[in-house]
Order: structure tokens, then sequence, then C-alpha cells
């Protein structure tokens, strides 16, 4: 059945109002737990003194976000606003030679924050793997690639490594590891680029045009390097209609959403509850179910304000990075399932659809998910926790192949073929109810802790049934018909457009 099915105004309508009623509940357990443990000494390293006025203090347990506006904003702003001014200027003086200064600009950047040492391992590796990309074999490309980013993630080379960069300071880490994994990415991508190019090779200063974008270099986005370097041989900078104001748009609400999370993180201690089992084993199962939830969503929010701000950048430079990631609020497919679009884009192209070709085959697809997963793998740091949170995400992603493929056997397909459009989208949204707690359960393994995750699962699948268990399970589905009556209205937006066009 198609995705344009409708539902009766009423209907949508009682749906949202019980997924708005089960998140203000929910959300009230949450704050008063919230309030009730901002003494307690399990939770002092996580909650620091805050607004001293309001009487709240502020829950600090995510490293990332702290360090980036705290040591690290001053960076931020002092490096970035350098770029944006450095390539503005650029573009409006020479367009043609504008990646040159940028790769300049990024290298006495990674020079001057990092150190000579630092970027000598940078510019070895990219130099080899540009030597194996001479050899224009896809399979080398990959091997090289692969080991190369074992040597950071793989004790002890990844320490033999990062002892050379002598000083420290309390950003080395992040910066060295950054750096370095997101540089194995892209040499891999040129790599993979050159060896399809069908006459000669691109030369070595492509690669570091590519590699030492400053906005990406850090942190990201992947941008692969076929998209990067269209984008930045174009000599003619054309805006397109309204773009500056979009621009200008959607860097006030990045601004505005740093804003909200601060308040946020006042009043709702989300991050750091779960560290006490203890505690958190007193909350109700609808607290319980909301703290699971509302941590996925703000690893989202984190991940879209950095590649947004990030991303705001390259749109000043006349670049079209990868888009922020999908709100985790709008998925109950695992296949859409991502934090980081750059690597989810750079591993579909050269990995998951490079195998599992149109995704149709049972084989192909869990050769393709395997294999992908393991990249995955590698690329987070192999440890027991990310090897349980990439098997099971990996079973989900097939798992849902598998159920499709089932139902569309001959009795279930002339079933559903009998049904109406509307009663076949309420089954289906039964379904994605379940892929989404699957999602949220399994993907809390990397976000919190494997003790966290196996208590929730314990609570709403073992202990809380039938009541809670059933109770979460259709609240998902009146949230979930609701993604859909989304996607309905998008589909028949890009269905006008394709007539009009």
């Amino acid at each position: 059945m198609g995705v344009k099915a409708m539902l009766p105004s009423y209907e949508l309508g009682f749906y949202a109002l019980v997924v708005t009623c089960a998140v203000l509940y929910s959300g009230s357990g949450i704050f008063e737990a919230s309030r009730d443990s901002m003494n307690r000494k399990a939770f002092r390293d996580g909650i620091k003194p805050g607004w001293h006025y309001f009487g709240r203090k502020m829950d600090v347990a995510d490293f990332e976000w702290v360090m980036w506006f705290t040591s690290f904003r001053n960076i931020i702003i002092f490096a970035l606003s350098g770029h944006v001014l450095f390539g503005k200027i650029c573009s409006m003086t020479v367009p043609q030679h504008r990646a040159v200064m940028y790769m300049i600009y990024g290298l006495l950047a990674v020079l001057g924050s990092m150190g000579l040492v630092y970027l000598m391992i940078i510019l070895s590796h990219c130099l080899l793997l540009y030597s194996v990309a001479l050899a224009k074999q896809k399979w080398l490309c990959y091997v090289a690639g692969l080991c190369c980013l074992a040597s950071f993630k793989v004790e002890p080379f990844g320490s033999w490594q990062s002892g050379f960069v002598t000083g420290a300071f309390d950003l080395q880490d992040v910066l060295f590891y950054g750096g370095c994994t997101f540089t194995i990415m892209r040499c891999m991508s040129f790599a993979l680029e050159s060896s399809e190019k069908e006459e000669g090779i691109y030369s070595i200063f492509d690669l570091l045009k590519y590699n030492f974008y400053l906005p990406f270099f850090f942190f990201g986005p992947v941008m692969t390097f076929d998209q990067f370097h269209a984008q930045v041989s174009t000599r003619e900078l054309r805006r397109k209609d309204n773009e500056m104001e979009d621009i200008r748009v959607k860097a006030l609400l990045h601004v505005g959403v740093i804003v909200a999370v601060d308040i946020f993180f006042h009043f709702f201690y989300i991050l750091t509850l779960p560290s006490d089992l203890k505690f958190v084993n007193r909350l109700s199962d609808w607290s319980l179910a909301g703290l699971a939830y509302s941590n996925l969503v703000y690893d989202w929010v984190k991940a879209a304000v950095m590649f947004g701000v990030i991303n705001t950048i390259a749109r000043l430079d006349h670049l079209e990075p990868p888009q922020p990631p999908k709100c985790i609020t709008m998925l109950y497919i695992f296949a859409e399932t991502h934090f980081d679009r750059g690597i989810n884009d750079w591993l579909c192209k050269y990995v998951y659809d490079h195998l599992g070709e149109n995704h149709d085959n049972i084989l192909k697809e869990l050769v393709a998910s395997v294999t992908t997963f393991a990249v995955t793998t590698l690329w987070l740091g192999p440890c027991e926790v990310v090897y349980i949170w990439s098997l099971v995400n990996c079973f989900g992603l097939n798992f849902e192949l598998w159920v499709q493929k089932f139902f569309q056997l001959g009795p279930f397909a002339k079933l559903e073929a009998k049904l109406s459009e509307a009663m076949s989208r309420r089954i289906r949204a039964a379904f994605g109810a379940v892929n989404f707690w699957a999602i949220v359960l399994y993907n809390i393994l990397a976000l919190n802790s494997l003790e966290f995750a196996l208590l929730v699962t314990k609570r709403l699948l073992v202990i809380g049934f039938p009541v809670s268990t059933l109770s979460i399970w259709f609240i998902t589905y009146c949230g979930v018909q609701l993604i859909k009556e989304r996607e309905r209205f998008q589909a028949l937006e890009e269905e006008q457009k394709a007539k009009v066009e």
C-alpha cells in the first residue's frame, strides 16, 4: 500500500493528543527525579552549579557538549571566524584558486593547533594512500585504508602514533584522533574515486585540498571526494534564490537550540540519571521509557548542532555538504537510522550499496550489512559495547528485510490487497512501533551503557508486561502514525513539484 494512504482527521487528532499527554506525563516524572536527585552524592561529578538564582544545578555529564562551550569555544570561534573571513576574501579575489587558499589556511591552522609532528603524521598517511591510489585497484585501496584506520583505533598502534605528538592540553586526544580518523576516510574516498577515473589520476594537491578543508578536518562531516572536487572546482560562484536568508535563519536556529539545550540541562538530568542504576530502578516505567528516548533525542540534537554549524560555514564557501541527520523522532526504520549523515553516505556509497546492490536479495543484504557494520565497528573503535551495538543493529537491519520478504509471500500479499489503504497503514504502523523501540533500545547501548540498556529492556518487556508494555506500544503506534502523516504530506508536495516541473 502506498505512503499516501489517508486517515480521518479525528483519528489523527486523537493520536496527537495521546502522544502529547504521554510526553508530558513522562517528562514530569523525569523532572521530579532530577529535582529530587540534585544533591545526591552519586551525581556529584555529573551535576555542577548552574543558575543559582533559580536554585538549579546543571547536568554536565556530556564531555563533548561541555568541551564545545568551555575549553573549545574560543578555539572554534577564532579558527572558524578566520576561515570565514579568509574564504570570503578568496571568493571575491581569486575564486579559481579558492580551494588552494582553503588548503593553506587549513594546513596553518592544523600546524598552529597541533604542531609539526602531528601534521607530518597526517601527511604521511595521505602520501601512503595516494601511492596506493596510483595502482588503481579498489581492493588495494580498501585494504590500505582500513589498515591505516586500524593503526589509530587498535592498540598499541594508536598510542604509539599519538606518543609522537609532544605537549599536552585538554583537547589533544580529541583533536588527534578526530583529525586522523576523518583523514583516513577522506583519503580512502580519494583513492576509490581515483581508481574509477577513466584517464589518469587526481593529483596529490587535489587530495591535500580535499583533506585540509578546515571546517571538515577535525570533526567532519565526511564529504565524498567526487562531490567536494566538483564543487570547489566551480569558478562561477552564484547563490541560489534566498540562500543567504536561509543560511542566516539556520544560524539563528542553531543558536536557539544551543540556548534551549542549556536551559533543558538545568531542569532535566537525562545524562546523569542513567549512571546510578539503583536510583533509576525506582523510576516508573513511563519515566524510564522517556529517559531512554530523550537520550537518543539529545544525541541527535548534539549531532544536528555540530554538523549544522559546520554546514553553515561550508555553505558560505559555496559548498553543499551532507545534511544533518534525520531526527530520531521521525524514524521507525533501521535503514534510516544514523547520527552522522556524512559517514552514512560514505558507507552507503563504498560498502553497503556496492555490495547490497538494490537490497532485495537476502544473502547480498546480509553480506552488505555485516561488512558495513564491521567497518563501522573499526571506525568507532573496537570494544565490547561497540561489538554488541553493531551486532544488534545489523540484526535489526536484516530483520526488516526478512519480515518484508515474508509478508510479500502470496497469502499475505493477497490478504493485504483485500484491506483498505487506511487499514493497511494501521497494521504497518503497529509493526513500525515495535521497530521504533528496537531502534531506541539498540542505540542506548552506545549512548549510555549496557547495564542501563538491559535495565530498560527488562522493565519494559518483562517486569512491566502486559500493562506498561502494551500501553507504551500503543503510544508509540500513535507516534508512528503521526510520522506517517508527515511522510504523506511530503510525498504529496513532491508530487506537486514534479507536476509543475
